[in-house]
């Protein structure tokens, strides 16, 4: 098999085992290699961390595929680890739907989530968001699962119907959806403990939960949720929201002091951010091939 194929085959492995395997997402290249040298085990790619850091606009749809896949292939390029990508609605409907899942498998990703909302798309944690209906969105995964070269490449359906019809909804969404083919589920903004705790026990496809800081979804420990069965139990935005701290407080210094020396508590050292890119790796391939004459 090839090394795309082992990775996806040992990811869907790791998932089905229902053990809370704790996923961070990632917005760029570097964000990756902060959560792969951190020793975390896949990443996500994260629709609203890229919208926020590469537009500083709120995810409310203003992203494509483009720039999805673009994003995908920098960090497939950055990190062996496998990628959880978030392609939104597809982009529009079963036939958009089809064209993301081809560009996406070529650009890395080893799972495509895509959610019934209608466009444009809001955050699964703000308020008024509107979903298409569970047929149409039962034909997408379909077309997703139809779409895909490589069997182990998983397709993630989630589902915001629990903020608009509630969870009984959800549930029975989440039952169409993966009759149709999901491999994962995702049931967005769980808002009761009691919910979080017996949706498990009712699919027989692995779950993932979104943890959003400061989100409508209550707290609680991976361990916790390992046991209650879920496959993965996603941060989101974890990195992009340390990220925006990290740079308020290191400016903030600035602005106040008029300089900003090499302080590891408001900075990386120099020579840290050249290991995170891998500089020793250019240099000696710099020598290797300087010329010898």
């Amino acid at each position: 098999m090839t090394t795309s194929a082992t990775r996806r085959a040992a990811f869907r492995a790791k998932v089905n085992q229902r053990q809370g395997l704790l996923v961070p997402g990632a917005f760029n290249a570097m964000s990756a290699r902060v959560i792969e040298d951190a020793g975390f085990e896949a990443i996500y790619i994260t629709g609203a961390g890229v919208t926020n850091m590469s537009l500083g606009l709120p995810d409310l749809g203003f992203i494509g595929l483009a720039e999805v896949a673009e994003h995908t292939a920098r960090i497939r390029d950055a990190v062996a680890l496998p990628l959880i990508v978030d392609a939104d609605t597809g982009f529009g409907n079963a036939l958009n739907v089809r064209q993301t899942v081809r560009v996406l498998e070529r650009s890395g990703a080893d799972v495509i989530q895509f959610e019934d909302q209608s466009m444009p798309k809001k955050c699964g944690h703000f308020a008024g968001k509107e979903v298409i209906g569970a047929s149409e969105m039962a034909g997408k995964i379909r077309a997703a699962v139809d779409a895909r070269e490589d069997g182990n490449l998983q397709i993630m359906a989630r589902t915001d119907a629990a903020a608009v019809h509630g969870i009984e909804d959800a549930i029975e969404r989440g039952h169409r959806f993966i009759e149709a083919g999901a491999d994962i589920l995702f049931i967005e903004a769980t808002e009761s403990l009691a919910d979080i705790e017996r949706l498990p026990s009712l699919f027989d496809a692995p779950q993932l939960i979104n943890i959003v800081i400061g989100g409508k979804t209550p707290v609680q420990s991976r361990e916790a949720l390992g046991k209650l069965g879920y496959g993965i139990v996603l941060y989101a935005n974890a990195a992009l929201q340390g990220a925006v701290l990290g740079m308020q407080r290191a400016l903030g210094s600035l602005q106040t002091n008029g300089r900003l020396d090499e302080d590891a508590t408001l900075v990386a050292p120099f020579s840290e951010r050249q290991r995170l890119v891998n500089k020793p790796l250019y240099d000696r391939l710099d020598r290797e091939y300087a010329a010898k004459d």
